[in-house]
């Protein structure tokens, strides 16, 4: 196979960018987010739990706990420390299920607009492939991302045609981003 290759010339040019770095998180949990809470030995005590929007969950034994604007590392620890009342050496893990508080809309010429979960390290690709791609209408040339940074509303502009030829860098969005493809003209 190698014999092979050595013989070919290679006629491609090939383009090599820069990737933009993915925006830093947060990874606090927050309101609608779902994750699980397991617990060694405790079934009982084991469960999967949703944030309310006052950003609590209420979980057996111990009652209402703030959980929101904390790490599922942090919660894991706070949980630990109030069970240890009622078990011995309790081992706690969370796992997020579902990350509902941080979220991207994707709106316009798409097959399904709406609001979907934000994924670390999303590109507005990935998430105008959560809405199942463009309509035969989309405006590939002019695809819009609103953000809000520091009560700062920013606008971006960008060509998506220009991303599918290699011809420019993919853009990693934010949670809370809306991205909106307008109808072309003809």
């Amino acid at each position: 196979m190698a014999i092979g290759w050595a013989g070919c010339a290679h006629t491609g040019t090939g383009v090599v960018r820069m990737a933009a770095r993915p925006p830093v998180v947060d990874a606090t949990l927050g309101p609608g987010d779902l994750f699980d809470v397991r617990v060694f030995g405790e079934n009982d005590l084991t469960g999967t739990y949703r944030i309310g929007p006052e950003g609590t969950i209420d979980y057996p034994l111990v009652g209402r706990v703030a959980v929101a604007g904390k790490l599922p590392s942090d919660v894991a620890e706070i949980l630990r420390e109030k069970l240890t009342t009622f078990v011995h050496s309790p081992q706690v893990s969370v796992l997020v299920r579902e990350m509902n508080s941080k979220r991207v809309i994707v709106y316009g010429q798409v097959q399904h607009p709406g609001t979907f979960p934000y994924a670390n390290a999303m590109t507005v690709v990935q998430a105008i492939s959560l809405a199942g791609g463009f309509t035969s209408m989309a405006a590939r040339e002019r695809v819009v991302i609103s953000r809000v940074e520091k009560d700062q509303q920013q606008i971006i502009e960008i060509n998506l045609r220009e991303i599918a030829d290699g011809k420019a860098a993919n853009r990693f969005i934010s949670p809370g981003d809306e991205v909106y493809v307008p109808e072309r003209l003809f």
